[in-house]
């Protein structure tokens, strides 16, 4: 059993090698040895399917050395097929009137039998005498997986052949050149982002076919995305296109032969557009449930996180992170706009934000520092708990609790507060606010927090400062009326004595200063 393994690994590296000639045929015959009469007629190996006892005088070894070998037939230099050349040696016996050699295919369990005979007369004649019998009609396919067994006529049992053998592929050199299954095309592109439309042009293909092309989505086979074409052979340009929805690093470009078993071609040039990969995340409002779906197979790992105002780093939350290949879902959880989802590859880290547009119930947090105490309050537009922690600053995404902890609930844009002593303002102390009533939830924190001045003192300095401004500019504004007021009294004491009227002299200081504004501008 161990020689047999061995044999057909043998047999799979080397019938498998690129650079492997296939040898060539004319035509397809039986032939066999020299002085030996030999003809065939196509069977079934039904009725020599039962073996019977061997003579005691039949030797088991009357079968020996079966070779199987891939040949080439072609027509007019092109137009070529496989063939399974099946050489054989038999000693002749009265008791042995030919063999059948059959094969069967692996794959489809498809079979074809042959039965050569010997006359009568040369059995007799030449028993004891050995005669190498060659048969090449058996076509094959490429790449295909065969059985072959040789058995006498009659069949006896324990006497015969069998052998398992591998026909090359496409990627052996002289098979991919001559058999048509391996024409596969090659496909040129050119990609307009603008329409979403990849232009495909076909050439080395078998230009008396027509020519299929698809886009497709590669996960262990190439699914189909639904943009399909089909180029006829009458037509010169050899060119189609097809339409896209989203480049995504597994979309790729299939194209093969209209021919049955025709070896397919394909181009996969976006895996490196990874950007629409990320956007896939949807939100269930009703389950508070987050989910992400790959379109494409990636080695991904995914955190929930928090988004800080510090140079827009996003913090892992805590027991967040998977690497599900297919499917990645969070229940309860919180929709706050700072709440994201990280995925990180070997190319890098990304980082979406789905609660960020305001279209998701979302809750605020405010803290007012007073004299002696803080007031943290909450507004939330739908039922939500929070806990309230006082902690020493640590690292970026937590700190150490003091022992200071409160809850209160919040809803119905209804805002709610908290009181909590004043004692803990200072550069190193801070409040740590999050969702009690979630699974994931986003944790803010205030920190540096000043007490000596309330942020109602604040607003009434505020309210001061526009007050004193407003009486400035009025003072302002009466003195100038003052001003003008005097110097029109100077004025119309001063014609008085000319013997002009008051109403002229009004009339004549207005005309004037406007003379005067006039040639300023």
């Amino acid at each position: 059993m161990l020689a047999v393994d061995i044999q057909i690994l043998l047999v799979i590296i080397l019938g498998t090698s690129d650079c492997q000639i296939i040898p060539r045929i004319e035509e397809c015959r039986l032939s066999c040895s020299q002085g030996f009469h030999c003809k065939s007629k196509p069977s079934t190996g039904i009725f020599n399917s039962f073996c019977r006892d061997a003579p005691a005088s039949l030797s088991s070894t009357v079968l020996k050395s079966m070779k199987l070998s891939t040949v080439m037939k072609c027509v007019q230099g092109s137009q070529c097929s496989l063939h399974l050349s099946i050489k054989g040696t038999l000693t002749l016996d009265e008791n042995i009137r030919g063999l059948e050699i059959c094969s069967l295919s692996v794959d489809t369990q498809q079979s074809q039998c042959v039965n050569v005979r010997f006359s009568r007369k040369t059995s007799n004649k030449l028993g004891g005498r050995k005669v190498h019998v060659q048969f090449n009609c058996f076509e094959v396919n490429v790449a295909q997986h065969i059985y072959v067994t040789m058995k006498t006529i009659p069949n006896y049992c324990e006497v015969k052949l069998s052998q398992q053998y591998y026909v090359e592929d496409c990627r052996n050199n002289d098979v991919g050149k001559h058999i048509p299954v391996c024409f596969a095309g090659k496909l040129d592109y050119n990609v307009d982002r603008a329409r979403k439309t990849i232009s495909v042009n076909v050439s080395d293909f078998l230009q008396d076919q027509d020519y299929y092309v698809r886009l497709c989505h590669k996960w262990f086979t190439c699914e189909d995305v639904g943009s399909f074409a089909l180029i006829k052979r009458k037509e010169s340009l050899k060119s189609t296109s097809l339409q896209y929805s989203q480049l995504l690093p597994c979309l790729c470009i299939e194209g093969w032969s209209a021919i049955p078993d025709a070896r397919r071609t394909q181009l996969c040039p976006f895996k490196n557009d990874t950007k629409a990969l990320w956007d896939n995340i949807v939100y269930n409002s009703a389950t508070q449930t987050l989910a992400w779906k790959p379109a494409c197979p990636v080695h991904v790992t995914v955190n929930l996180c928090r988004l800080t105002q510090l140079n827009d780093q996003c913090v892992d939350l805590q027991n967040s992170s998977t690497t599900a290949p297919e499917k990645v879902k969070y229940s309860r959880v919180d929709t706050h706009p700072r709440l994201c989802m990280k995925f990180t590859t070997k190319q890098g880290s990304w980082v979406r934000c789905p609660f960020a547009h305001g279209n998701f119930p979302a809750w605020k947090m405010r803290i007012a520092a007073r004299a002696e105490q803080i007031q943290v309050s909450f507004m939330s537009q739908t039922k939500a708990k929070f806990s309230v922690l006082v902690c020493n600053k640590a690292q970026l995404s937590s700190c150490d609790s003091v022992g200071i902890r409160h809850s209160v609930s919040a809803g119905d844009s209804q805002p709610t507060s908290v009181n909590i002593s004043g004692e803990i303002c200072g550069s190193e102390v801070c409040i740590q606010v999050g969702r009690t009533d979630v699974d994931y939830s986003v944790p803010l924190q205030i920190c540096d927090m000043q007490c000596t001045l309330s942020s109602e003192s604040q607003e009434d300095d505020e309210n001061s400062i526009r007050i004193m401004s407003l009486t400035a500019i009025i003072l302002i504004l009466v003195t100038m009326m003052a001003l003008l007021g005097h110097k029109i009294l100077t004025v119309f004491h001063r014609k008085k004595h000319e013997g002009r009227s008051p109403a002229q002299i009004i009339r004549q200081s207005f005309s004037t200063r406007a003379k005067r504004t006039s040639s300023l501008h």
